[in-house]
């Protein structure tokens, strides 16, 4: 669904009148005009199919070749394909404040591979409408794991908001961490080597492990020696 701009401009217009500023102002009178422009492209994956983003995918054959040199699987256990790193932003629903970061996205294919490229046009159409990244999470995790096939499929987000950052508690330096599994790789043990590689991402923030109980030997202050007593021979002297 494309995004009317007539309409967007002219409530543009009627906030900024709202605001208690003046819309014909010489600063403010393309503003209703840029605005619709940039929710053109905030806002162009509503209505859209993201499944639609993975077009043509090609057979995985594990790899091997049968016995025959036929290219037939094997029975090849599938390996995660991990794509780390993709950039996303989005706009927040609440408050309509945008929000941005990384996104790594790992599947286990069954039979069915797809381009790479895919997968960061699945996010952005995911992303360009009124979100939650929660959600947006698990919407890509769903489109991968049905659109593909797939045996498994896991999903972490890394994202800054304007509406933590920028109103209300205002912590500039947060960042919020969400994780979507499907599959095979919604089990802790088979995504464990995933988060691992995961978390050499840069930006990415590992959890820090617990801290290490101190040893009472090694912090203890050390006792002081006792002091010497004259002996009464030595007092005679």
């Amino acid at each position: 669904m494309a995004v009317d701009r007539r309409r967007v401009e002219a409530a543009v217009y009627e906030l900024i009148a709202a605001i208690g500023e003046d819309p014909s102002r010489t600063e403010l009178e393309s503003t209703p005009r840029r605005v619709a422009e940039a929710y053109s492209e905030f806002f162009s994956g509503v209505g859209v199919d993201a499944r639609d983003q993975l077009g043509e995918t090609y057979p995985f054959d594990g790899g091997s070749e049968g016995s025959d040199g036929s290219g037939a699987a094997s029975g090849a256990s599938p390996e995660p394909v991990l794509m780390k790193g993709l950039a996303f932003r989005s706009v927040c629903e609440h408050h309509l404040l945008p929000f941005r970061g990384t996104a790594h996205v790992a599947y286990v294919p069954r039979d069915r591979l797809v381009g790479l490229g895919r997968i960061p046009a699945v996010i952005e159409v995911l992303a360009n409408r009124p979100q939650l990244q929660e959600r947006l999470g698990e919407q890509i995790a769903s489109t991968l794991f049905e659109g593909l096939d797939a045996r498994g499929v896991l999903v972490v987000l890394e994202a800054t908001h304007g509406c933590v950052t920028m109103r209300g508690p205002q912590q500039v330096a947060s960042t919020t961490v969400t994780v979507a599994s499907r599959g095979s790789l919604s089990e802790p043990a088979a995504r464990a080597e995933l988060m691992g590689l995961i978390g050499a991402a840069p930006g990415f923030a590992a959890t820090p492990g617990p801290a290490a109980t101190p040893d009472p030997a090694a912090t203890a202050e050390p006792t002081p020696e006792p002091t010497p007593h004259p002996t009464p021979h030595e007092v005679a002297l």
